[in-house]
């Protein structure tokens, strides 16, 4: 099932949008759909983030390097 969602974006957005659809020969609800889905993938692995980053501060992971250390 499909919703349809109403936005207001300014006319540089709207430039830019039309120049992403006219340069990938993509429609732009195709576009925006994308832009969406990624953003809401980014704002959720940083609400995980978030709230594990307690605990990993707590065994000595402080920055991404210490990480890939540790699961290298």
């Amino acid at each position: 099932m499909s919703t349809t969602i109403s936005i207001r974006i300014d006319t540089e957005l709207e430039a830019m949008l039309d120049r992403v659809s006219k340069n990938s020969g993509r429609p732009k609800s195709e576009i925006v759909r994308e832009a969406l889905k990624r953003q809401l993938s980014i704002d959720a692995f940083q609400q995980i983030r978030n709230k594990i980053l307690p605990f990993a501060e707590s065994q000595g992971l402080l920055t991404d390097e210490d990480i890939w250390r540790e699961i290298s």
